[in-house]
């Protein structure tokens, strides 16, 4: 049984509060002055001129002429699609409307995409973890249309669970022929910090060889500015997450796994409950993991933080096992070939990731190789 987790940033379209913004404040004050203007009935000279500055500044003087977005009933909001969007790029003469509107997501690149899917056919696993997907339709997309381009099947089974929030983070898991889900079970790990983050879901899954294993997907929030704040609030939820492995355990349930993205360091207090004081062990540490080490000097370098020596990235995404599981582990390791080195480390990549945009996450995709 081969297990994969992923946090993919987003098949096909990304929320716009989730981008690094260049301009900050003052892009807000471009677009609203902008709006101030337009729904002027006369405009000077001046106010013409500046209106030629202001889109220019906002960017509308790069806009693509391909149509990629269409109107979906999410939260009232203009939505990308990643396939199946209209050919048509503004109004009919029937509405006589060719004006502008703000919209929520921003679409990613089709190379992006298409190297998400190269990264996990690479793998191929039989269950498939994935953080931030924006919805189940632009999940099954990828899943029937874009990984079968890569000789890698279609997963059989997929469930998509849906947040609170409308910022298009979605937690998701995809299953092989075999491979079935028995029961789905949430608990709500942020009460005791009245906080609006992900819950931790809990899977039950029936393999081929009829064992049963428990999968817990957790996805903690991002450091805000306040890291005193944010560091005790996942150390609350990190808390429950080891209540529920523990009460998992006394249920004589053995077969356990807790993945996900934790958004820390295997050596931040936050995690020590999970880390430090319970029987579970990372992947990173078993004999069998291997990842393609960092080029030139950075080889034999060991960042604080990182996954080990010569894998200088820091580690945010984790795969733990129970002892009975990490026992029987025969094949580990890491895939970083569609992420994209900023300066300093260097690995190797596809040759087809020639920037930044075209990466198809900032997270590797870590994998685990069970004998059942």
């Amino acid at each position: 049984m081969k297990i994969a987790t992923l946090n993919i940033q987003n098949l096909f379209h990304r929320d716009k509060s989730l981008i690094e913004k260049p301009f900050g404040k003052n892009l807000t004050d471009w677009i609203k002055e902008l709006d101030t203007l337009m729904l002027q009935n006369s405009k000077s000279q001046n106010q013409q001129e500046r209106i030629r500055e202001l889109s220019f500044l906002i960017g509308f003087e790069k806009s693509s002429p391909r149509p990629y977005a269409v109107l979906q009933r999410k939260a009232g909001f203009l939505y990308m699609k990643g396939l199946n969007h209209s050919v048509a790029n503004k109004a009919s003469d029937l509405t006589n409307w060719n004006g502008w509107i703000e919209i929520q997501t921003v679409p990613i690149h089709s190379k992006a995409t298409q190297h998400k899917a190269q990264v996990i056919a690479n793998v191929n696993p039989d269950i498939l973890l994935l953080q931030e997907i924006e919805d189940r339709a632009s999940f099954e997309d990828f899943n029937q249309l874009i990984l079968p381009k890569f000789n890698c099947k279609s997963y059989t089974h997929s469930f998509v669970i849906q947040s609170d929030n409308m910022n298009g983070l979605e937690m998701g898991i995809a299953l092989r022929q075999g491979y079935s889900l028995d029961a789905v079970r949430t608990y709500n790990i942020n009460g005791t910090i009245n906080d609006n983050g992900k819950n931790l879901i809990e899977y039950e899954i029936s393999t081929p060889s009829k064992e049963t294993i428990w999968l817990l997907n957790a996805y903690l929030k991002k450091p805000t500015k306040d890291r005193n704040l944010s560091d005790n609030n996942r150390k609350k939820q990190v808390i429950s997450i080891a209540e529920v492995y523990t009460k998992l355990k006394t249920e004589g349930k053995k077969n356990i796994i807790i993945a996900g993205t934790f958004n820390a360091p295997s050596y931040c207090d936050s995690l020590s409950p999970l880390i430090q004081h319970t029987d579970l062990k990372d992947i990173t540490k078993h004999l069998t993991f291997e990842v393609d080490i960092d080029i030139g000097k950075d080889a034999t370098y060991h960042r604080l933080g990182a996954y080990r020596m010569g894998v200088n990235i820091k580690q945010k995404d984790y795969m733990l096992f129970s002892p009975a599981l990490f026992d029987k582990m025969t094949d580990s390791g890491l895939n970083r070939k569609a992420m994209w080195p900023d300066k300093r480390p260097q690995w190797s990549i596809y040759k087809s990731v020639t920037n930044k945009n075209l990466a198809a996450s900032e997270h590797p995709l870590v994998w685990g190789n069970i004998d059942l």
